[in-house]
């Protein structure tokens, strides 16, 4: 553990980077190859739950009764396929799609005699399709006024470029999440709206905590020759990073119980619509605002003439530093000052500030 606090120490110090921006290709293909997967299972449809397609759900009451016992009853007393489900007060959750032939009554009593249960422990619920209906308009309203409000408040408090680079990453973290959820046939209830809204709140955080690191980095960037605005981008990142993986790792940990053990080893079946959610799309958003957003920022700043001024001038003063050392006029191990850093990363030198005089490029030791 004192190893990793020392890095961190040694990340925001600059002593330590690892060049993410530099690599944005590379994450570009890994989250393309990613998406692309989630779109395959999406294009596969989603398994929407009774609340949005409508149906009757029975809740059956009995000591020592198993999901798959409950199962082949159900199997036999309903043509359709019946999802069955443990709840977390150890009742039995038969759901049934609004295609059955049979009445809610006439579902109600058969399962009464083949459980061997009392008519009043099988309670029945019947849910109208247009009430999912409903579900699924304000959702999709919510989740497209929440989106413009993000977009426009990262447009004012910071600069369009990262409103952009920010929206990206949310969609990117959407479609994983959504694609993973199509793909292993979890079903999608209310519960998973929740987790979808929680997660582009825990997305959105992690992309701002880093976009506020890099713009206090690139404070009057275009006023010196020594950095250009992706080093300094990068310089930023790593200054967070640790932060980042600390808060991820914490975040995960209860819902991976909710997950494994809660939904997969205990068999509480409710649990597993938002907690996959919630877990998919934790992982992501952490990926996303490291490996999408930062990258993409830079791409989309380095395109500004400005910035292209900033990189022609950089890389023309070490090359002719590089020349000057190679007659031996500059010593190979010099240091930045800090009156020549940009005002954000004032206290970074040398190495730390992610370039060397010899080499002229970013430094990538481990």
């Amino acid at each position: 553990m004192s190893r990793f606090s020392n890095l961190g120490h040694r990340l925001y110090q600059g002593e330590v980077s690892f060049d993410f921006v530099g690599r944005r290709k590379l994450w570009y293909s890994i989250s393309g190859v990613i998406v692309l997967v989630a779109a395959i299972g999406l294009a596969m449809g989603l398994h929407l739950g009774i609340e949005f397609k409508g149906g009757s759900v029975y809740t059956v009451s009995k000591p020592g009764l198993t999901v798959s016992q409950a199962q082949d009853t159900a199997n036999q007393v309903v043509g359709s396929h019946p999802l069955v489900q443990s709840t977390d007060n150890g009742k039995i959750r038969i759901q049934v799609s609004t295609d059955e032939s049979k009445s809610s009554d006439e579902i109600r009593s058969q399962l009464s005699q083949k459980l061997s249960v009392p008519l009043d422990t099988v309670e029945a619920q019947v849910i109208g399709p247009s009430w999912g209906k409903q579900i699924s308009q304000k959702a999709l309203t919510g989740l497209i006024v929440f989106m413009i409000l993000v977009t426009a408040y990262l447009a004012i408090a910071f600069e369009w470029r990262m409103a952009v680079a920010a929206l990206v990453a949310l969609i990117h973290d959407l479609l994983i999440t959504i694609g993973v959820y199509a793909l292993v046939g979890f079903e999608v209830t209310p519960g998973t709206v929740i987790g979808f809204l929680t997660i582009l709140g825990y997305s959105l955080y992690d992309t701002v905590v880093v976009f506020d690191t890099v713009k206090e980095n690139a404070k009057g960037i275009a006023k010196q020759n020594k950095l250009t605005y992706s080093e300094a981008a990068n310089a930023g990142l790593n200054q967070t990073l640790v932060r980042s993986l600390n808060t991820t790792v914490v975040a995960l940990l209860p819902v991976a119980a909710l997950l494994f053990i809660g939904g997969g080893i205990l068999g509480a079946g409710t649990l597993n619509d938002i907690s996959l959610a919630l877990f998919i799309g934790l992982a992501a958003g952490a990926y996303s605002s490291i490996c999408v957003a930062t990258p993409l920022l830079a791409q989309l700043k380095e395109e500004q003439p400005e910035m292209k001024a900033l990189r022609k001038r950089v890389l023309q003063r070490r090359a002719a530093e590089a020349k000057a050392e190679a007659a031996g006029a500059v010593p190979a191990d010099e240091e930045i000052a800090d009156e020549d850093l940009p005002a954000g990363m004032v206290g970074q030198r040398g190495r730390s500030a992610g370039t060397t005089r010899a080499k002229g490029r970013p430094s990538t030791k481990r």
